[in-house]
């Protein structure tokens, strides 16, 4: 399957043109057509370039699954500038830090969330180049409504500035303009910002809709943050390619999910094999209250066969999809087929899709026979066009001639499925976001009682991994592995916390003064 379209201000026009009045975002409160969908990214481009945005502006989102966080990305690509995701988990610091490097203007964010006022959060901290912060739900000029209402006005009347300033970034947007800048950990400890281009995501998942029967019959139910490839262009991005309803969820809770199967009737949705665990586990489950959901995908951890049989059995989903794919490469690179048995569903990540490599090699470049197992690379027409800022990154990651290294270790068998075996950074997935030890360990020196730290992951039944901090104490006067977790809490977002610290005298070291993460794992 083509994209439609190869920018996303040209899909927004296409769906509005065909399809109109049929739903697209669907909310408690909130629904919009597509053709309703149309208006308000105009009026929000609008409302953005009264605040300052031009084509290049960097626009930045923090906030939870709902209609707006759709409507201001879309903007943004309307007017030619670049989305920058900020996840919702984050604290202060961390987001700054993404703010900082990446060169942000404007910021549009939730005003409090599951009880954490985001604004607040930036109080003191060093932003970089953000001007403009945009609060969601706030009254006043401040708000996400004040600037629908002033693009709306501006546009009222073709010949004012706004409206020539909107229809001249409309008519430069490019398809190799940068859709994203999607940020990623790394090994290092500092986030790096890999951007991507409009025409290689719409082409991406396009093919990705196709491959999982995605199409405009479909209710697709996203609770993956749309601050992840998963929620934003696996998500509401697809169904804006076929046609399909998306319906934002911003808090996941095994009841009201089922519920909202239910009331919906709801035919799609992605998640983690741990939700997929939750629900067959619910104490009060009825699988006829699911009988609409007859598509899933699902990854980012290791998945038992028997959970595959599970849902197409007890739960009645006919197409279980799992996939494999990471930020440097749009988001996607492998995927099972609809009809694939359980066994190659729940042990591999399927084939390459369309258009794209993918090939083991050894330490030396050799690329290796099937069944052999080395580092995962991947050349195609998905592959990023670089780190921000960071050309020397680049050149390690993809090399001259054009393989992106991974740092994943896998197999291919002779069908060309993918097993993905292990990694060769020490990366982790804990409840389907990944953990970087890096990055938790330097968060973790900023307490003044730690003078080094080390984290590991270790396998755990509910979450696929959990991370284990090994710390040593400036002194012998340090405080109990509980504070140190309530600290961790409020510094840093919880799926980085770690769920076991030891206090230890010190870490094992090799030659070089490296870690010995091995020995580590060994003493758990």
């Amino acid at each position: 399957m083509s994209a439609p379209a190869a920018h996303t201000a040209e899909l927004v026009e296409f769906a509005a043109a065909t399809w109109g009045d049929r739903r697209f975002i669907c909310e408690e409160h909130t629904v919009l057509s597509f053709s309703d969908l149309l208006d308000h990214v105009r009026w929000s481009a609008a409302g953005l370039i009264e605040r300052g945005a031009t084509s290049g502006s960097r626009v930045a989102i923090w906030a939870p699954n709902r209609w707006e966080w759709i409507v201001v990305a879309l903007a943004t690509h309307y007017i030619g500038g670049t989305l920058v995701t900020l996840n919702t988990r984050y604290r202060g610091t961390e987001a700054a830090q993404i703010l900082r490097l990446s060169g942000a203007q404007i910021l549009i964010t939730a005003g409090n969330f599951l009880g954490t006022d985001y604004p607040a959060l930036l109080s003191g901290e060093d932003c970089g180049d953000l001007s403009t912060t945009i609060v969601l739900d706030a009254p006043g000029p401040d708000g996400f409504a004040a600037l629908l209402q002033a693009g709306r006005a501006a546009l009222s009347d073709p010949q004012s500035p706004v409206a020539r300033a909107v229809a001249t970034a409309r008519a430069r947007a490019s398809a190799d303009d940068l859709s994203d800048i999607l940020f990623t950990s790394g090994t290092t400890g500092t986030p790096k910002g890999v951007m991507t281009t409009h025409r290689q995501n719409l082409k991406a998942f396009a093919t990705f809709a196709d491959l999982l029967g995605l199409d405009n019959s479909d209710r697709y139910l996203i609770i993956n943050p749309f601050f992840h490839s998963f929620g934003y262009k696996a998500g509401w991005l697809a169904c804006l390619l076929v046609g399909a309803e998306a319906h934002p969820m911003a808090v996941l809770e095994v009841d009201s999910l089922i519920d909202t199967i239910e009331a919906r009737q709801i035919t799609c949705m992605p998640g983690p094999p741990t939700l997929f665990h939750s629900i067959l586990a619910h104490p009060n489950l009825k699988p006829t209250r699911m009988a609409s959901l007859v598509k899933a995908t699902t990854g980012a951890a290791v998945i038992p066969q028997q959970l595959i049989e599970d849902m197409r059995e007890v739960l009645g989903i006919n197409t279980v999809i799992t996939a494999y794919g990471l930020s440097e490469t749009c988001g996607l690179v492998t995927m099972c087929r609809r009809g694939d048995d359980a066994a190659t569903i729940a042990t591999t990540s399927g084939r390459a899709i369309p258009d794209i490599e993918v090939s083991i090699v050894n330490q030396s470049g050799d690329h290796l026979a099937p069944g052999e197992p080395g580092e995962i690379v991947v050349r195609g027409y998905n592959l990023m066009q670089g780190y921000l800022n960071d050309p020397s990154a680049t050149e390690r990651t993809i090399d001259a001639e054009g393989w992106l290294h991974t740092g994943d270790i896998g197999t291919l068998d002779l069908q060309g499925n993918l097993s993905i075996t292990d990694r060769l950074k020490d990366m982790y997935i804990s409840g389907g976001f990944n953990c970087y030890p890096a990055e938790i360990e330097q968060l973790l020196l900023r307490h003044p009682a730690i003078s080094q730290a080390a984290i590991v992951g270790q396998a755990d039944d509910r979450l696929g991994e959990v991370g284990m901090a090994f710390l040593v104490p400036v002194n012998s006067d340090h405080p109990a592995p509980d504070e140190i977790a309530a600290w961790c809490r409020s510094e840093m977002a919880n799926y980085k916390v770690p769920r076991d610290i030891r206090w230890v005298d010190a870490l094992p070291l090799n030659a070089s003064g490296k870690v010995l993460k091995t020995t580590l794992r060994e003493m758990l």
